[in-house]
């Protein structure tokens, strides 16, 4: 399995959650590249629309570009900072190894963090968090947020969770508009094993059966559509 679940189900019974084509607790995905520029020209190709510069992420070695895909959801365009190249994070580490622009993860957004973290912990999901993070704004403002990691998530396949600050802009509600997320899904060789992960943790994702682990998204915009993949 994906994750190691013992004891209660977070989803009382006879509740059953039906995939949409979008999971409803989205609250972004992230396209990684290993250039920041490449990956911004690569949206704009496809979609009409330029994302705007974020920030970057100290210590964590990564630097971000955004664009809004609607209310409270959003697409974050992660690649490699040049001015932090020994960084040893993870993902910062992949971020270069990238010959092409693809999905390197999602976050969703639970609600209390605090609360969602309880509910794992009685549901035996192994997790780490919440940790706290923030970032820079190019105008000055601090956004701070606090993010709560699965122990067990092999290819990315499951999200990450987030809880913003209440006194944080969301990214969505300035970065530039005019694309919506119509599609996002989740191809494993074991569809069943992870639909029942992803039941435990309320998320409504729409899993297909693949041989090998996937994420795969379409976003629309102005221009027309813009298809990507992990």
């Amino acid at each position: 399995m994906f994750l190691a679940v013992t004891g209660g189900a977070l989803v009382a019974p006879g509740i059953s959650l039906a995939a949409s084509e979008v999971p409803e607790l989205l609250d972004h995905m992230i396209l990684g590249c290993n250039d920041l520029d490449r990956g911004i020209a690569f949206v704009e190709d496809g979609t009409g629309v330029r994302a705007s510069f974020g920030g970057v992420h100290p210590g964590r070695g990564t630097r971000n570009a955004l664009l809004s895909l609607g209310e409270r959801r959003y697409l974050e365009i992660m690649a490699p900072d040049p001015d932090q190249p020994d960084a040893k994070d993870p993902l910062a580490v992949h971020l270069r190894k990238l010959s092409e622009p693809g999905i390197v993860g999602w976050a969703a957004h639970p609600g209390d963090l605090s609360s969602f973290a309880k509910k794992l912990r009685d549901a035996g999901v192994a997790f780490e968090g919440p940790t706290p993070g923030s970032r820079k704004r190019p105008d000055g403002r601090i956004l701070q947020w606090q993010t709560l990691t699965l122990k067990d998530n092999p290819s990315w396949l499951l999200p990450f969770f987030i809880e913003w600050r209440a006194d944080s802009l969301h990214p969505s509600a300035d970065a530039p508009a005019g694309c919506r997320l119509i599609r996002f899904e989740v191809m494993t060789p074991e569809p069943d094993k992870l639909a029942k992960t992803a039941a435990l943790l309320l998320l409504d994702v729409p899993i297909i059966k693949g041989e090998m682990p996937q994420l795969r998204a379409t976003i629309v915009g102005p221009k027309g559509d813009l298809s990507a993949a992990s």
